[in-house]
């Protein structure tokens, strides 16, 4: 066991003797040394011009506002419809094995956007889990869909190509695992 052991009469003594005489030097201001401090300096005096700040025109909110609400509503449905798929799969097929020996494929109807439609409508369960992974994957899609019509209608032509350059990239990786 320790023993700890506190020293009350500490004092603290000064070498300085009270005839010593005191010099202040007053240094001029310095120049910030960062953005930050400068943004803090103007902010402190209440010089922030209000034409710096960056505002949004009523069309550039709602364009934000619909892709925000597609993303958002997108993923919750998409994750839905897989959630109930695998609810109603395991309920029919939870107690079967496991038969990790042999590798089985997907199956060809589930190859193909019109494939999982038709099983959906079958009543097939891992075609109602396909369906929620081709809403997944359909809800960036449809947003880079909506956010080219937006920049078409607006005529930024720089956008536009880069859009669908990025729309192009995406109907290549969907498309060409077919051809």
């Amino acid at each position: 066991m320790y023993k700890y052991e506190v020293n009350s009469s500490f004092r603290w003594h000064s070498s300085a003797s009270p005839e010593a005489e005191v010099a202040a030097i007053t240094l001029p201001p310095a120049e910030p040394d960062s953005d930050i401090q400068q943004l803090e300096e103007q902010h402190n005096s209440s010089e922030i011009n209000a034409s710096h700040i960056a505002s949004k025109t009523p069309s550039e909110q709602q364009l934000e506002y619909i892709l925000s609400n597609l993303l958002k509503y997108g993923v919750l449905i998409a994750s839905s419809v897989v959630l109930l798929g695998g609810i109603l799969y395991l309920i029919h097929h939870g107690s079967e094995p496991a038969t990790y020996q042999i590798f089985h494929g997907e199956p060809s109807e589930f190859r193909s956007p019109n494939g999982v439609i038709n099983a959906v409508l079958s009543g097939s369960r891992r075609g109602i889990i396909q369906l929620g992974l081709l809403l997944l994957i359909a809800t960036p899609i449809l947003r880079v869909i909506i956010s080219l019509l937006a920049f078409t209608i607006k005529r930024e032509l720089t956008y536009i190509v880069v859009t669908m350059l990025v729309l192009a990239s995406l109907t290549y990786s969907l498309v060409g695992a077919y051809f």
